[in-house]
């Protein structure tokens, strides 16, 4: 209980009581966090279901439009006569769980490396900054592609069908692990110097205990911060894959795969099964932003105005 009472009287819940844009970005985002997850007792269909999909529903409008409707699809369907709305609740949910699980994956890494590399130095520093070198010199999407394309090839497109969600998190959390690194060997450089780091040593404590009990809890905020453009990083490069056909099956939709598959619709007339998701995801990722934004201004006082 203390620890609730302290935060909330923490300088943070004050700015943020403060700022508009920053409640507003939280509750949008907590909204679709909240939908996505209990998609399975809100939504009106389930799209996983081949007994509640029906083809003969295919391609039907949203309810706004004047003709064509039917009550039962707020949203209306797509070219496989799934509701669009429970659909899009689905593919919310397992782009956050590729977006959360790719940072998670990340920060594991990176964090890792970063906190070895600065507070070690030498030639183990040189040895990860020369590799995280040589991985920021490559696109994270070139990587992906190549990685999602080699294993689709490999193993046949079912068995790449089954394990997508793990193969995308394993090749979206690797490709971006030098963000992380960076940023935490320049914190781990800056307070391996200090006079708390000089009392650990001196009372013998272990290195790695320094590291992680000592070292690692005065690196956090740059780690919050990276965190939640990350994560909009991770959703967007799903959906990329996903449009391109190497990220999420057809029956395991992702706001990507649901771009992608009402692409080749548009322009016959059944725009919204490419312009709905499309926007679901663009608030998704601005509230993300809006909020990462937030946290970097606050988080850095030279940077945060009243």
């Amino acid at each position: 209980m203390n620890r609730i009472r302290l935060f909330m009287d923490s300088d943070l819940v004050f700015r943020f009581g403060r700022d508009r844009v920053a409640q507003f970005s939280f509750a949008l985002f907590l909204a679709f966090v909240i939908a996505a997850f209990a998609a399975p007792l809100i939504a009106p269909f389930d799209p996983y279901d081949p007994m509640q999909i029906d083809l003969m529903d295919s391609e039907i409008p949203p309810l706004w439009q004047d003709a064509n409707t039917d009550p039962r699809f707020l949203f209306g369907t797509d070219a496989q006569g799934r509701d669009l709305l429970s659909t899009i609740l689905y593919g919310t949910r397992i782009s956050l769980i590729i977006g959360f699980c790719a940072v998670a994956l990340q920060i594991l890494i990176g964090v890792s490396i970063g906190l070895i590399s600065g507070y070690v130095g030498g030639r183990i520093d040189s040895f990860f900054m020369r590799l995280a070198d040589i991985q920021l010199s490559l696109s994270t999407l070139m990587v992906a592609i190549i990685a999602s394309a080699v294993f689709k090839a490999t193993f046949g497109t079912e068995i790449y069908g089954n394990v997508a969600i793990l193969v995308l998190v394993l090749v979206i959390g690797i490709a971006e692990w030098p963000q992380y690194a960076r940023t935490v060997r320049a914190s781990v450089l800056a307070e391996r110097s200090k006079e708390y780091v000089d009392a650990a040593r001196v009372i013998g404590l272990p290195r790695w205990r320094i590291m992680i009990r000592h070292v690692l809890p005065n690196t956090l905020s740059p780690i919050l911060v990276i965190s939640t453009v990350q994560i909009a990083n991770a959703i967007i490069s799903e959906a990329a894959l996903s449009f391109l056909g190497l990220g999420m099956p057809v029956n395991k939709p992702s706001l990507g795969s649901l771009i992608s598959s009402g692409f080749e619709f548009i322009f016959s007339g059944s725009w919204w099964i490419t312009v709905i998701p499309s926007l679901v995801l663009v608030a998704l990722i601005l509230s993300i932003n809006l909020l990462g934004d937030w946290l970097r201004d606050v988080l850095n006082p030279r940077l945060y105005k009243d």
